[in-house]
C-alpha cells in the first residue's frame, strides 16, 4: 500500500516539539511496513502543502494520510479533499498538561477538519492517541476503508413547554453585532440569516474591523488609565506587561461599548486575530471576558453560531458563559480540556486562584485573564451546523479542582458520558470547535428551548 503523506504544521506553534513528535510518527509508519509516498517533511505554510500535494498527485497514492502536528486552520483539508480522489486519514496527537502554552493545539485542528468534511460528505478514518500507546491495530484502522462509524449519541425527546416559549421570546429579540470576517479556513464559523431565522430571530449586524479600532483610538486616556485600575482590583500583574499594548488592549473595551450603546446590540462575534495584533496593537480578549461577565457575550474568530449559543445558553441558565475550545481529551482517566486563551469570566475562576494578567501565547500581547475554572457541574451546548444540518448540541461534566492545563482559561473537565463517547459523537457529528459553557444542569429546559425552536437537540 503507498501512503500519500502530508505533515501539517503552522511556525507560530512549537516547532522544536512539532518536529520531534513527527519523527516518532514517522518512525511508527515505517515499523508498519507501508511505503511512505512524498517527502516526509513537516509543512510549515500553505505555499509548501500546495507544492508537496502536486508532487503526490504525480505518484499515485492510494491512500492520503494526513498527520495533524499542530493547529491549521481547514483550508488545506479542504484543498486535498478536491485534489485527492483517494480515502482520507487523519493522525492528531495529544500533548501533555503541564501548565505552560498550548503548544501544538493538535486536537483543534483535527476537530476543524472534521466540521469542514462533514459539510462536505467526505468520509474519513481517525485517529488521536499519546504516541507512546499506538500499536499496529490503531495505524491499521486508519487505513481500513470498511471501518464502521463508532458513534452513540442520542436524539432527545421533543417536548414543547410555555417555558420554553418564554425564553424563546426573549430571544428572539437580540441582536448581535459580527465585527469582521471569520479567519480562512474556519468554515466552523460561518453563518447564513436565513438559516438563522429558520429557529429564532436574532438579527445579525456586520461591522467592519476597522471601526472598532477607530472606536477604540478614541478613547480618553484618563478613562483607559481609571479601567486599568478597576481591572487591577480583581487581576494581578498588570504592571508586568506591555504597558503601551495594555493600553491598546483595554481601549478595545471602550470601542466596544460604544458600537453595543450605539445600536443596542446583546452579543459579538469579532474576528479577534490576526489584525488585533498586526495592525491595531493589542488583544481583545480580555475586554471578551469582562463584557461575558456582564451578560454581553462575545464569540472570538467571528463566530455568529458561536454568540447565538452563547445567548440561548445565558437566557435559559440566567448565569455568565464561556465559549471555550476542546483541546485534548484523555480516555485514561475519562477528562478532557477546556480551553480558551485568556477571555472566561472572571466570576469561573477558581476561588483558591488570584486571576493575573497575561499575553497571547502565539502573538505575545496583552491583555489576557489567566486562572484555572473552578469546580461544579457544567452544561456544554452548540448551536450547530455539523454536517450540514441544524441542530442544538448538548453535553455536561464536571469541572475538576485541578492545576491550570495550560495557560490563559482552562479547565479539566470529567464527562457525565464516558471520555471516548464524547469524543468519537464530537467527531462524527462534525461539531464545530467551539462549545459553550455555563455552571449547573440545564439540559432539560435547552430540549425545551430546542423543540419550541424546531431544532433536533442530540446528547454527546
Amino acid at each position: 500500500m503507498k501512503v500519500g503523506l502530508l505533515s501539517l504544521g503552522r511556525s507560530t506553534f512549537d516547532v522544536e516539539l512539532a518536529n520531534e513528535k513527527h519523527k516518532k510518527i514517522i518512525k511508527l509508519l515505517e515499523n508498519y511496513s507501508c511505503e511512505i509516498i512524498g517527502s516526509k517533511e513537516l509543512l510549515l505554510d500553505e505555499e509548501k502543502t500546495l507544492i508537496e500535494i502536486k508532487n503526490l498527485k504525480n505518484n499515485v497514492p492510494d491512500y492520503i494520510l494526513i498527520l495533524q502536528i499542530t493547529f491549521t486552520d481547514a483550508s488545506v483539508i479542504h484543498d486535498i479533499s478536491i485534489e485527492f480522489d483517494l480515502p482520507i486519514s487523519i493522525w492528531a496527537i495529544p500533548e501533555p498538561r503541564l501548565g505552560g502554552r498550548l503548544r501544538l493545539n493538535s486536537f483543534c485542528g483535527l476537530n476543524l477538519a472534521s466540521h469542514t468534511l462533514g459539510l462536505n460528505n467526505i468520509n474519513f478514518n481517525w485517529l488521536y492517541k499519546d504516541l507512546e500507546n499506538v500499536t499496529n491495530d490503531d495505524i491499521s484502522n486508519l487505513f481500513n476503508r470498511a471501518l464502521k462509524k463508532n458513534n452513540s449519541f442520542k436524539e432527545l425527546t421533543k417536548i414543547t413547554t410555555l417555558d420554553g416559549m418564554e425564553i424563546l421570546k426573549k430571544i428572539n429579540k437580540f441582536k448581535i453585532a459580527k465585527i469582521g470576517k471569520r479567519p480562512d479556513g474556519f468554515t466552523t464559523c460561518d453563518y447564513n440569516q436565513n438559516d438563522i431565522e429558520k429557529f429564532c430571530k436574532i438579527r445579525v449586524d456586520e461591522i467592519k474591523l476597522e471601526e472598532l479600532f477607530k472606536r477604540s483610538e478614541e478613547t480618553n486616556s484618563t478613562l483607559i488609565e481609571d479601567k486599568i485600575s478597576e481591572i487591577s482590583k480583581n487581576i494581578s500583574g498588570l504592571k508586568k506587561v506591555d504597558q503601551k499594548q495594555l493600553k491598546k488592549s483595554v481601549a478595545l473595551n471602550f470601542g466596544l461599548n460604544k458600537i453595543k450603546d450605539d445600536h443596542f446590540y446583546d452579543a459579538f462575534a469579532i474576528r479577534c486575530w490576526p489584525e488585533t495584533f498586526t495592525k491595531y496593537g493589542g488583544a481583545v480578549c480580555a475586554s471578551v471576558s469582562l463584557f461575558s461577565e456582564n451578560k454581553t457575550p462575545c464569540a472570538c474568530e467571528a463566530d455568529v453560531y458561536g454568540a447565538i449559543t452563547q445567548l440561548i445558553l445565558q437566557t435559559v441558565s440566567k448565569s455568565e458563559v464561556f465559549l471555550t475550545d476542546i483541546v485534548d481529551i484523555n480516555n485514561s482517566d475519562n477528562t478532557g480540556v477546556l480551553w480558551h486563551c485568556g477571555q472566561a469570566p472572571i466570576s469561573m475562576c477558581d476561588p483558591d486562584f488570584i486571576p493575573r494578567a497575561t499575553v497571547h501565547t502565539n502573538r505575545k500581547m496583552p491583555l489576557l485573564f489567566e486562572f484555572p475554572l473552578k469546580e461544579g457541574e457544567v452544561t456544554m451546548m452548540r448551536i450547530s451546523k455539523g454536517l450540514g444540518k441544524l441542530k442544538m448540541v448538548i453535553s455536561s461534566g464536571t469541572i475538576l479542582k485541578r492545576d491550570m492545563a495550560f495557560t490563559g482559561t482552562s479547565g479539566v473537565i470529567k464527562f457525565h458520558n464516558s471520555s471516548e463517547i464524547f469524543l468519537n459523537n464530537l467527531i462524527e457529528t462534525g461539531l464545530e470547535h467551539h462549545m459553550a459553557i455555563t455552571y449547573g444542569n440545564h439540559k432539560n429546559l435547552l430540549v425545551e428551548v430546542a423543540s419550541c425552536m424546531n431544532l433536533p437537540a442530540i446528547e454527546i
